[in-house]
Formats: structure tokens, sequence, C-alpha cells
């Protein structure tokens, strides 16, 4: 029951997990971009909003300062003294350009007493000694109803035949001195502009982002339902795009290639293990059946092990490879001299094989070379590229082995006399149960000859690549890395 339960939370788990709806690249990314964009406006309206208020603060504490100077050297003129206050300095806009505010003035003795004022609002008798004194802008004064008010304040001394009669007060409610309705709603109009430009541009450049990559989406859907014929935008001008749309095409294009030729490859390993076993049961049943008797019977029974040989090989062959394929077969490495061991395993392959005019040449290292191996798969891969190279020279011809080392590898050069792999088949050479149309059909096999042998020399912590080919011949090289005891 207790194993029961957990399936069924893991199946629950796992549907919820594939069934989640997952947003679009573009709204994704277009949510984080307006975010960003919100964000750096808001930032930008803030700063904005203080250098405003700043501006309209400084512009005004001038104009009042150019006005409390103008109404203090009227007080003060000897030809003229007054202590009024001349209502031209309040409304003149030559002089008090900014009409949006209308400051209050008052004029005072040395103690604070109002003795004169041009003010609306509040009534104020008197302004405390100490506010006179400040050094402040902003000041908070009561009024009759004793009700506390900031203001920004600008306050001159009243000075005749250098004595201090008094002060000119010039001051303003801070709520007016700051109010600038005009450029805040024009702050606004300029930043929901810019909010409306930034979501265009930003959807723009995101759908320009989102569409070769949403192409290629469709695209991979469509190779996985066995389609290849895809269609992607042809060069693209953004070097990523271009560089995904040009590999995934040819991701595509090989795809197609494999599987055309998985299909052939699968069909042609039938038809190779089919081959030997028709023949044996074509042989065995003419031996039940009598057709054959003595000497006769004795050659069919001898065709049938041929034959049978031969599917035993095809078999190991598979076995073998699905081995390496899985790591399956542990390496048994001793030290070689390598000069040696290749001359060695270059007289048993002659002794063994039956390519009698095929003669093979070997140029020898000058130096011993002592190199950690295992003997029976280095021995392996040579056969098998003597035997390719013997079967492409139809077993006529001349094989020349050099050996190469440096400080880091030694490099063993198989060269033959043959005619040459075909130039679009030379990529293809190293996959397995591949085979050229010129060995297809000429020679019975699985195509797991150079796979295997790759396979073996990169266990080694080498390689085998295919140095060149054309109609003068081939030439293999084993790549191994140079580690002497």
């Amino acid at each position: 029951m207790r194993v029961k339960s957990v399936h069924c939370e893991d199946w629950g788990i796992n549907y919820v997990f594939k069934n989640r709806k997952r947003i679009s690249l573009q709204t994704y990314w277009m949510t984080r971009y307006l975010l960003v964009l919100l964000i750096g406006l808001a930032i930008v309206a803030l700063i904005s909003a203080i250098w405003i208020r700043h501006t309209n603060v400084s512009y005004r504490m001038d104009t009042m300062e150019v006005l409390a100077e103008q109404i203090t050297n009227q007080l003060t003129d000897v030809e003229n003294p007054t202590n009024d206050v001349p209502n031209r300095f309040i409304g003149d806009p030559e002089k008090f350009p900014r009409q949006d505010i209308k400051p209050k003035v008052y004029i005072t003795n040395t103690d604070g007493d109002v003795l004169n004022e041009r003010a609306m609002g509040p009534k104020i008798t008197k302004i405390p000694k100490e506010v006179l004194t400040s050094s402040d802008e902003k000041q908070t004064l009561k009024d009759l109803d004793g009700i506390s008010q900031t203001y920004y304040m600008v306050k001159k001394k009243v000075e005749i035949d250098e004595k201090h009669v008094g002060w000119v007060v010039v001051m303003e409610d801070e709520k007016m001195m700051t109010r600038s309705n005009q450029a805040y709603g024009q702050l606004a109009l300029m930043i929901g502009a810019l909010a409306l430009i930034g979501l265009g541009a930003i959807y723009y450049l995101t759908s320009r982002l989102v569409r070769p990559i949403r192409e290629v989406a469709v695209a991979a859907k469509q190779i996985q339902e066995g389609n290849y014929a895809i269609s992607l935008p042809d060069h693209p001008k953004e070097r990523e795009v271009y560089e995904l749309v040009t590999s995934f095409t040819e991701m595509a294009n090989r795809l197609e290639q494999l599987e055309a030729m998985r299909t052939e490859l699968l069909a042609g390993v039938t038809h190779e293990l089919k081959t030997p076993v028709t023949a044996i049961d074509g042989l065995l049943q003419a031996l039940k059946d009598g057709v054959v008797t003595g000497e006769e019977a004795r050659e069919f029974v001898q065709m049938a092990m041929v034959e049978t040989k031969k599917m035993k090989t095809m078999v190991g062959d598979l076995l073998a490879f699905n081995s390496f394929a899985v790591n399956a077969i542990p390496l048994k490495f001793e030290t070689k001299e390598i000069n040696s061991y290749v001359e060695n395993t270059m007289k048993q392959w002659q002794t063994t094989q039956e390519f009698e005019e095929v003669q093979i040449t070997l140029d020898e290292h000058v130096e011993p070379i002592h190199l950690s191996i295992d003997p029976i798969r280095f021995q392996q891969i040579c056969t098998n590229l003597w035997t390719n190279a013997a079967q492409a020279m139809h077993e006529q011809g001349q094989i020349h082995i050099r050996l190469q080392a440096d400080k880091e590898k030694v490099r063993i050069f198989v060269q033959d006399e043959g005619s040459g792999i075909p130039k679009e088949e030379q990529p293809f050479i190293f996959d397995r149960f591949y085979r050229g149309e010129n060995k297809k059909y000429a020679i019975r096999g699985l195509g797991l000859g150079l796979p295997l042998s790759k396979m073996m020399a990169q266990s080694m912590q080498g390689d085998l690549r295919l140095v060149h080919s054309d109609e003068q011949g081939t030439c293999f090289v084993i790549e191994l890395k140079r580690n002497e005891a």
C-alpha cells in the first residue's frame, strides 16, 4: 500500500512539472525589460522632480531677495524716507516677474513688532527676534490663532545713518514656493511618452530576437516528427542568431543523412547476416535430403563451415563493438618497444593473410620508443588497417608503414596505393555500420572495422585519423600518447 502511495505521489509531481504552463520567451524578457524601464523612468522622474523643486525655490528666493533689497533701499532713501510698503514693488511685473506667487512683505522694528505689511492670509503681528537673526531660509511662525506654518523667508536690515532701526521681511508659504503644476505636468507627459516609446522599442527588439528562436523551435518539432525539410531565415544579421540558424540547419541535414544511412545500413547488416544463414540452410538441406553424397557431401560440409565462420566473425565484431561502446572490455597495458612490436605484428599479418602480391614495408624510428599499450588491441588496429589497405588495392600493391615521434606523441602512418576513398564518403568512414559504395558490393562485412579501431585507439589515450585519400592512395595515422616508462 505504501509503495502504491509513493508511486501516486511521484506520478502527481511529474504530472505537475510536465503540465506546468510556461511563458513565452518574448513575454519573459518583455516583462523584465519593462520593469527595468519603469524603474529607470521612476528614478529619472524623482530626480527631475527634486531638481524642479530646487530650481523653483532658488528662483523664487532670488526674486524675493531682489524685492526685499528694493524695499530696503526705498526705506533708507534720505530724500524720501518712509516706512510704508510701496505697491509698485508687489505688482510690477518687471520687478517681480513670477506671478504664480504673491509674497508677504512685513516691515518691523528691531524687536520684531510689525509696523507695516502687505500680506494676505493669517494675521501676524510679531516676528520673533531669533527668527529675524537666524541664517536659515526656512522658519516656522505662529499666527494670531496659534497655528504654526513654515515659510521661506528673506530678511534685510533697515539702517538709517548707520543705525539699525528695523527689518524688511519677505516670505512665502512653503507649499506655494515648491508648487509648479505646469512643470510637473510637463514632466509627467515626458515620462509617459518615454514609457510608450520604450515599450514599443522593447516589443520590437524582443520580437526580432525571439523570431529566429521560435522558428528554430518549430523546426525542431518538425525534425522530432521525422520531417527534415525545415525552412529557416537565410543569413540573419546578428552573429549569434546566424550561428544558431546555421548550426541547426547543418545538424538537420546531418540527421537526415544519418537517418537515411541508418535505414540503409540496417538493411545492409540484415542482408550480410542473412546471406551466410541462407547459404548454410541450403547446404544443410541438400545434405538432409541426400542430394549430395560422398566427397561432394564433405565439400558441402566444408562450405557450410566457411559460411558459419564468416557469420561468427560478423557476430563477434558486433559484440566487440558494443562491448567497447559501453566500456565493458578492460584494457591490459604492457610496455612495448614500438619499432619491434610493429615489425613483429607485420610479420604475423603477412603469415596469416593470403595477399601474396601485397608487399608491406616499414620505416622504423631511429631511436627505440617504449609505449604503454594494450598489445592485443593495438594489433587489432594495425591488422584492420592493413587488411583494408590490401582490399583497397585489390590485393596487389605496396603498403608503406612509417613511424614518427615527437615529445608528446608517437604516430604510425599507414599508406596504400589504392584508388582512394571518394571525397563525399570521407566524413562518414568512422560512422558505425557505414560502408562505401565501392566496398559495399565487393566485400562482405558490417562496416565496423574503422569505428571499432578508432574506439580502441581512443581507449589507449590515442586516436585514429584519416590523413588524406585520393586517386594515388590513402593514408591513415595511429596517434598514441607518449608515456615511456
